[in-house]
């Protein structure tokens, strides 16, 4: 049995078709030239990419990047999360990737007059699983293609624009032409070489064996004409979409592999701290070359799939921010500045006067990074959900940008809301957010007999209260009721009481960097006074600072958030819960504690503990969660614009006919009472935190509507 190509011409009827004297010459030349032209092309690009940003490693875990490469390239864990563009990317990327295997298979023994190398596989059986499975994954790819423009051109889903505008880049259109086109022209290609060789086994390509019957009637002369016209075309579309990749969104086929390799693996949503202030001229970033090279390379690799924009829920309640556009902007901006870049990199390494990589002092565009290219009610907008990072195929890390943006307005240009700057100096003064004095932090415990670590130190567990559980009327009762579950359950612990202070989260994600450094270092020199090993937080902000910012200073400790800990002493058996608790419960997500910390089963474990609930989902539950609109010291500003956050999820709860929405996060407790009340439907539904309910359930505390939310 001769073999033939299942896509293009194969050594089944060559010497029908080809004269090799002219055919080889010209393929290879061809070949040649579209090779040239992406190589130039991603040599330009290199340039671009090395010119500016600031240096940075990302060449550590060689073995975590790798496996991160197999996982989010080859396999599409991230990809495949959203079904219909997940599975219509996937035929088209499994469907090509096997193709050009096959293709490179086939060309290993494609010679008119012998097998190049005398490689000689595509024989027998092999040749025929061979041929279906080019045909197959042939098929796949099509259909991939026709997925997409049905969902660019019919179904135009929001988030493949931006507010009801769809992206009018026909970069896209020529994309899936040309792939369309390479794989349609294969297939004709193949029918009509079983049309006029007429092979018993071509059944097994059954695509070209199908559309070769729609030939019938055609003479075999002109069969063999269209059959030449056909695959020069074929040829043409294949090497032109080699050529384009570099100067088109195809380049994501190189720049998102690239950017999942090099990933970064420290802890999820931690931040890199401004290390050396004494000696910095300025903070932040607020020129694009002060972005580290990753950061610039990031937006290289944005696909522009909306995904994060889909879930964003500054974008989704009628904020300025998408993230999908501020990294769009960024790319914009690179690509206006970035050849300025090259080219005065290039005169100064002429001179001698400038090191490689080194970026040049002034920008191109004249343009101001914050303020201009990203607009300032996009800055402040960001919630720092995570959700975009999160979702993100091509693990781009927006909220860094978003971070380091806010640093150089407050910290190098003082240029922030009122009423932040009124929080960032009451964290300074007083060391808590509200301005409470100091000295009352440790009021809330004097009845319940909790001691200090100054009265006591040898306790196992540091209850790391944080400012709500201290100050605020609402989080106080979060604080009491933990505390009666850990000694009900005769767990060791104690407190810091008037020797802790604000754990800084808002002051850092706010941009203050300075204040945060300051408040963490005297928190860690007082828990490192007492030995402390294990600390017990309430609040996801508190707790993920203490358990992934701290390390940077010198604070290392087990942090545990106290949902963690009454699931442990629930399954330990070490509290009891008796007393029903009767409704339909909805558990909301905390950003802090779910995305930033992979803590999703335990809340749920213990509420499905107690008895006579009923629980239920939310729609965005889970890593898909929607923000309550207080993260990203967004709990401390106006929200002006657009929809309220913490209604809009307040709705999502009222959908499922919740009547009370469990949390385990004073912020989100607080941000869902006044959605409830701004709903106008506190007399059908409560929010309670995860802790309360737990003392209810042990019949600690009668089942009273708590009061409402708000500071002291």
């Amino acid at each position: 049995m001769e073999h033939a190509s299942p896509i293009g011409i194969g050594n089944e009827g060559r010497e029908i078709f080809w004269n090799a004297q002219y055919f080889e010459p010209i393929l290879f030349a061809l070949t040649a030239v579209a090779m040239a032209i992406f190589a130039y092309g991603v040599y330009r690009r290199w340039l671009m990419w090395k010119a500016m940003g600031k240096p940075e490693i990302r060449l550590d875990n060689m073995k975590e990047r790798v496996k991160a490469a197999l996982l989010e390239v080859f396999l599409q864990k991230k990809v495949l999360k959203d079904p219909y563009p997940g599975i219509m990317h996937g035929l088209i990327f499994f469907g090509f990737f096997v193709l050009i295997f096959g293709a490179a298979f086939d060309a290993g023994e494609f010679h008119i007059t012998e097998p190049l190398f005398n490689w000689s596989f595509l024989r027998g059986n092999f040749y025929l699983g061979f041929s279906f499975l080019m045909d197959l994954f042939g098929l796949f790819v099509l259909i991939g293609v026709i997925m997409a423009l049905d969902r660019r051109f019919v179904k135009k889903p929001d988030r493949l624009g931006y507010k009801g505008e769809q992206d009018t880049n026909y970069d896209d259109v020529i994309v899936l032409l040309l792939i369309g086109g390479i794989i349609v022209t294969g297939f004709i290609i193949e029918a009509l070489r079983i049309y006029v060789t007429n092979p018993p086994w071509e059944i097994w390509s059954f695509v070209g064996w199908l559309l070769s019957r729609t030939f019938t009637g055609v003479d075999y002369d002109t069969a063999k004409i269209l059959h030449k016209l056909s695959w020069w075309l074929h040829v043409f579309l294949a090497l032109g979409f080699i050529a384009y990749i570099p100067f088109s969104r195809l380049l994501h086929i190189i720049t998102t592999p690239a950017n999942h390799f090099l990933k970064s693996f420290k802890p999820t949503g931690s931040i890199e701290p401004i290390r050396d202030f004494e000696n910095a001229e300025a903070f932040g970033v607020g020129k694009l070359e002060e972005f580290t090279w990753k950061q610039i390379f990031d937006s290289d690799a944005c696909t522009r799939c909306g995904r994060c924009q889909d879930g964003c829920p500054a974008y989704l309640t009628g904020k300025p921010l998408s993230p999908k556009k501020m990294v769009q902007d960024i790319k914009t901006y690179w690509l206006e500045t970035a050849p300025e870049a090259v080219k005065a990199a290039k005169a100064a390494k002429l001179a001698g006067a400038q090191a490689e990589g080194e970026a040049p002092a002034e920008e191109a565009t004249g343009k101001a990074l914050v303020g201009e290219v990203v607009d300032l009610h996009e800055l402040w907008a960001c919630t720092n959900c995570m959700y975009c990072m999160e979702h993100c195929s091509a693990s781009i890390e927006h909220v860094p940008k978003i971070i380091d943006m806010r640093r150089y307005k407050v910290l190098t240009e003082a240029d922030f809301a009122p009423e932040l700057q009124l929080t960032c100096r009451n964290m300074e003064n007083n060391s808590n957010p509200w301005g409470v004095g100091a000295h009352l932090r440790g009021d809330w415990a004097k009845e319940l007999g909790i001691k200090t670590l100054a009265e006591d130190p040898s306790v196992e567990y540091l209850f790391y209260v944080g400012c709500s559980g201290s100050f605020d009327d609402r989080g106080k009762k979060i604080s009491i009721a933990l505390a009666k579950i850990l000694q009900e359950a005769g767990v060791s612990f104690g407190i810091l009481g008037n020797e802790e202070g604000c754990c800084g989260d808002s002051a850092m994600r706010s941009g203050n960097e300075y204040l945060f450094q300051t408040l963490a270092q005297a928190n860690i020199d007082a828990m490192n006074g007492y030995g402390v090993k294990k600390i017990i937080a309430i609040c996801p902000h508190g707790y993920n600072a203490l358990k992934k910012d701290y390390p940077n200073f010198g604070g290392n400790f087990e942090v545990y958030h106290h949902t963690e800990i009454i699931a442990k002493l629930i399954a330990d058996g070490k509290i009891r819960l008796t007393q029903p608790l009767s409704g339909t419960f909805v558990y909301h997500d905390s950003c802090f504690l779910g995305r930033y910390n992979n803590v999703y089963d335990q809340p749920r474990q213990i509420l499905k503990a107690i008895p006579g609930l009923q629980l239920v989902e939310m729609e965005r539950s889970f890593d898909k969660s929607f923000c309550c609109g207080a993260g990203g010291a967004r709990m401390w500003m106006e929200e002006d614009i657009g929809e309220r956050i913490n209604n809009a999820r307040t709705k999502q709860a009222m959908a499922v006919k919740a009547d009370t929405i469990a949390v385990g996060c004073p912020f989100c407790l607080t941000m869902m009472s006044d959605g409830i009340k701004d709903q106008q439907m506190s007399e059908t539904m409560q929010a309670w935190d995860i802790a309360e309910l737990v003392v209810k359930a042990m019949g600690k505390e009668e089942v009273k509507p708590p009061v409402d939310a708000c500071a002291v």
